[in-house]
């Protein structure tokens, strides 16, 4: 198994395409769902992502309830600047979903207020809103591969 990177309605390509490099990197598996705010033919996507995408496990979705119907077991994780809790007092499992949102507005609330206490956030200080999408999902994600002990990694 692996961890799950999931983007829902992405809009900065460098963004994804940062995200899908770590998750090349990771074995993560990279779950985007649409709208997304730039084409996937994007140059600014396949440069970021550099020569990795060959390496991505990537799956594409309509809507997030699409997502959430063909994950009906998964662990859904959901990282906003108001979360219940740090994402390092989590215990993550091999397999955890994190799901992270739009850049300019994060998850809808619609999404968020179907998974009361599965809302983790980065602690971080008052200069800023919030961390960029790319250095908040490899945070995350590196927390969770450090409690499993890096599996696959050297």
């Amino acid at each position: 198994m692996a961890f799950n990177i999931v983007l829902h309605e992405p809009l900065i390509p460098a963004n994804t395409g940062n995200i899908a490099r770590t998750c090349a990197a990771t074995g993560t598996r990279l779950h985007l769902i649409k709208p997304l705010g730039f084409s996937t033919d994007d140059r600014y996507l396949k440069r970021a992502g550099l020569d990795y995408w060959h390496a991505v496990d990537l799956t594409y979705y309509e809507s997030f309830e699409d997502f959430a119907a063909r994950n009906p077991e998964g662990r859904f994780f959901f990282i906003e600047t108001d979360g219940d809790r740090y994402h390092s007092d989590v215990s993550y499992r091999d397999g955890d979903f994190f799901v992270f949102g739009k850049e300019t507005s994060g998850i809808p609330q619609e999404i968020i207020q179907q998974f009361p206490g599965q809302i983790i956030r980065i602690p971080m200080g008052d200069a800023t809103r919030s961390l960029n999408l790319s250095n908040t999902a490899a945070i995350v994600l590196y927390e969770g591969l450090r409690q499993i002990g890096y599996p696959g990694m050297k």
